[in-house]
């Protein structure tokens, strides 16, 4: 060790409180690039095992395979494990007292499916060979015959049949709920075979089985020997290596075994997560996404970093110019800068490192607390830490720590020693410089015209403070909006399905109100909606027409008819309850829309819909028009080839809230309205009609045993179609996420004070023998703190106005490469603008406090001879 080293560690540890600052802010830095690392990789890791926990760990599926393509598919370089499954068939279920599941339902599994497919076994063993079966504990509940472990099951299985000619599906599996015809079951079994089971064991209800599936599911066994052309089998494959050639490979092994592509399928959810996707908009969106957030945090790390060595650095100008007195080289200068810088690092890297690691550890704690006592899953978040994350946050930091030291030091190595000592480089005191508006004293007296010139004459700290500050704000907003956006998409993918269970009639009647009454009053029924369902045409002029639609027009003008396009409108009624709800929600009067002078109604101005071209899912205002306007509704006559009049409908408010029920599907050319029940009734009546639809949503705290109820209570006369699961699973997805990102969120929060507290509390440090000099000439304590609050007010000030539009460039980058996936308006989170404002000033403050606190009781004239802090 030279002496230049042993003076930088001796300079070091005389300046404790610089150094100590330094090294924390060095620590919180490398610590938020290892948690970001580790929490996205935990969250993927997550993901991925909560998709194999409900599908199975599987990456390609190959159907209606025979025993050659098996053979082939094995055998395949990319091939690492092999599961073989089949849907043996139906059987119906004796003594089943559920008139919707009234089969049994038979899949088949090789060992290896068995193993990795999630089948969990309650009691008994799993069948090894194909006269044994496993059944779904399910069926104990609904039926009345009980099946123990050792019965001995005679099953006629076949394929089901819709009785209806007119109306045939490809095939009815698990995903068709039981077809009726009116009242009465609309499907048989085809093609039975007779088969005897021995039940060896129970499994939990599979998560793979839809609640309207018609089946309660059981498993046997199957393996190569048990292929026929007859009956093919569906091959599950994982690969040895999960990349994005997946798509390519697969390809090109179904060319080599003659196997039709459309009988291919891959766990696109499972490749999702492992950031794979054959969907180039998807993955534009992805790389975007993290390339503009890894962006932001690097830049917020490299400047948590800098800020503490350049003002560490400035204060060393002196020290340095010192050494350069006695002799010292301009490379030995340099080294003496990077030494420290390595100092620090050696300290700061690991400790981050271990830091990061842990608080993440800590985060995922309590989260696991929170989402298994919300939700009932069985995963847990646990700390994925990989080469990659770790060589990532250690490289980051130390490319960070260099150009820290760097430019300090190259600066320094500069000046002469003459100037370092007296430090001239970092003092400005020409009038020009100094100079302060004449409006200033005058609005806010001659303390604050004396921050302002301290600010002005120490540009140098006051910059660091105020980009600081800056890239604070820009990292709050950013993320702030990042989730908004995240939360957006998700909502327009899923269609905002506002309700658990919908109930529809069989055949062409309404819901007997009886039957809604028993129903609503369920102990676990927490809300309902009526809601009936008509359609119509209206045919709207070009200037009214939605946004995409005007560019198709224009693009094909031979669309419009007489200047007007035919648009598909839907209109609906709500119970009286649920219509007064409604009302207090949107802030129409609801007494308007029942008057019968005209035919008002609220129109739902939004629509979300797949865009097949761009290949996007699309938010749009389907009307450019406004309250108080008027549509006319027509009945479209296709046999005749004319449009019947039916009424004039005026807008009496637009919205885009939907009601219970009402989704927000639709398209370019389409709209929702909302009218009173009586002006439903008279518009049937206008036009004739008796045919609409008529359906009952709930809401239930427990849905699953709602349906049963209202299974128990109705006798044919009702369609349940249960949303819970598919609404779990997406309100799981946001869950998940918003733990993660609030929590991003929250570090970034607590990285930011901390970011501002070291850079003004070290500012402030470094200026006690400016405030003893001031002091000295007769500035009393009061006069003192005016001043600190305004240099408070202009730091916060400067700090938003770069800031805040920085953070709005970043969000519209943020909101294009959402728009590779979908498409909605751009619009800012006002109310994270007005947090960020109110939390600057505040924090600045506390700093402010905080450091004045210190230096309050210093003795002025200790102070004016101090050389350290």
């Amino acid at each position: 060790m030279n002496i230049m080293q042993k003076l930088t560690i001796r300079h070091l540890k005389e300046n404790k409180r610089r150094t100590l600052v330094t090294i924390i802010g060095t620590i919180i830095s490398v610590a938020m690039i290892t948690a970001v690392a580790t929490l996205a990789i935990s969250f993927l890791d997550l993901m991925q095992r909560h998709v194999i926990a409900n599908q199975g760990e599987w990456h390609v599926q190959y159907h209606n395979v025979n025993e050659e393509q098996v053979k082939a598919i094995k055998d395949d370089e990319q091939t690492k494990r092999v599961m073989l499954s089949r849907d043996r068939g139906y059987s119906y279920l004796a003594g089943s007292e559920n008139q919707y599941k009234p089969y049994l339902f038979i899949k088949e599994y090789n060992k290896s499916g068995l193993e990795n497919f999630p089948i969990l076994l309650k009691e008994g063993r799993l069948p090894e060979n194909p006269n044994e079966l496993v059944l779904s504990a399910e069926i104990a509940s609904n039926a009345k015959v009980e099946y123990q472990i050792g019965d001995t099951l005679t099953l006629d299985v076949g394929e089901r049949k819709q009785l209806d000619e007119e109306v045939q599906e490809e095939r009815l599996t698990q995903q068709y709920s039981l077809r009726f015809i009116e009242d009465e079951v609309g499907e048989t079994l085809e093609n039975t075979e007779s088969v005897t089971y021995e039940v060896v064991g129970i499994i939990e209800r599979p998560t793979w089985e839809p609640s309207w599936a018609p089946g309660y599911t059981a498993i046997t066994y199957t393996d190569e020997t048990f292929i026929t052309p007859e009956s093919p089998v569906t091959v599950s494959v994982v690969v040895n290596k999960l990349n994005r050639s997946i798509f390519e490979n697969t390809e090109q092994l179904v060319e080599e075994i003659g196997l039709n592509l459309n009988f291919v399928s891959y766990n696109n959810e499972l490749f999702r997560y492992h950031g794979i996707t054959s969907d180039d908009n998807l993955k534009s969106l992805m790389y975007s996404l993290a390339g503009i957030i890894m962006s932001v945090i690097i830049v917020g790390s490299i400047a948590l970093i800098y800020n503490a060595f350049a003002i560490s650095v400035s204060e060393r100008a002196r020290h340095l110019g010192m050494l350069s007195s006695v002799g010292a080289t301009k490379r030995q200068k340099r080294n003496s800068v990077f030494f420290e810088g390595v100092i620090i690092g050696a300290i700061s890297i690991p400790i981050g490192l271990i830091s990061g690691i842990v608080g993440i550890g800590i985060t995922f704690w309590f989260s696991n607390r929170l989402l298994q006592d919300a939700l009932n899953v069985s995963q847990k978040l646990t700390v994925v830490v990989t080469p990659w994350s770790i060589v990532t946050a250690i490289v980051v930091s130390i490319v960070t720590i260099f150009i820290s030291t760097y430019l300090p030091a190259r600066k320094a190595s500069k000046i002469s020693a003459i100037d370092a000592i007296r430090q001239t480089t970092d003092i400005k005191l020409n009038g020009k410089v100094v100079k302060t508006s004449i409006l200033v004293k005058k609005l806010f007296g001659f303390e604050a015209e004396i921050g302002l010139k301290n600010l002005k004459r120490n540009k140098k700290k006051y910059r660091i403070t105020v980009f600081s500050l800056a890239v604070s704000i820009i990292l709050f907003l950013v993320v702030s909006f990042f989730t908004y956006s995240l939360e957006k998409g998700m909502e327009l993918s899923q269609g905002n399905v506002n309700y658990d269970i919908q109930i529809s009639p069989s055949g062409n009647h309404e819901i007997d109100s009886e039957l809604v009454s028993s129903i609503t009053s369920l102990e676990d029924v927490t809300a309902h909606s009526i809601v009936r369902e008509t359609f119509f045409y209206a045919m709207i002029d070009e200037e009214n027409m939605s946004d995409p639609l005007k560019k198709r027009v224009k693009e094909e003008p031979e669309m419009l008819e007489d200047g007007q396009f035919p648009y598909y409108v839907e209109v609906y009624s709500l119970d009286d309850e649920s219509f007064k709800r409604y009302a207090e929600e949107v802030g129409f009067d609801q007494l308007l829309l029942m008057e019968e002078d005209e035919m008002r109604a609220v129109v739902i101005n939004n629509a979300v819909y797949e865009d097949p071209d761009e290949r996007k899912i699309v938010e749009i205002k389907p009307l450019n028009m406004k309250v108080g306007e008027t549509i006319d509704l027509v009945y479209d006559d296709w046999e005749n080839e004319e449009k019947d009049f039916v009424s004039e409908i005026t807008i009496e408010a637009m919205t885009d809230r939907l009601p219970k029920g009402v989704t927000s599907g639709g398209g370019e050319a389409s709209v929702k309205m909302v009218i009173s029940e009586t002006k439903f009734n008279q518009l049937l009546a206008l036009e004739n009609r008796t045919s609409k639809n008529s359906y009952l949503y709930l809401n239930s705290s427990d849905p699953l045993k709602t349906q049963n109820e209202i299974e128990e209570l109705s006798e044919n006369t009702i369609y349940i179609y249960n949303v819970f699961k598919s609404r779990q699973q997406s309100e799981q997805m946001i869950l998940f996420m918003s733990v993660f990102i609030y929590g991003f969120i929250v570090l970034i929060t607590l990285i930011s004070i901390a970011n501002i507290f070291n850079t003004i509390s070290t500012g402030m440090a470094l200026r006690k023998r400016e405030f003893a000099m001031l002091k000295s000439v007769g500035m009393t304590p009061k006069s003192f703190h005016k001043m600190i609050q305004y240099e408070s007010l202009f730091y916060g000030i400067n700090s938003l106005l770069y800031g805040i539009p920085i953070s709005i460039g970043i969000m519209y980058l943020l909101h294009r490469s959402m728009m590779n996936s979908f498409e909605y308006g751009f619009e800012l989170p006002w109310l994270s603008f007005v947090y960020v404002i109110i939390a600057v000033f505040v924090i600045v403050g506390f700093a402010m406090l905080y450091s004045l606190a210190k230096v309050r009781k210093d003795n002025i004239i200790d102070t004016l001879k101090q050389e350290n802090i």
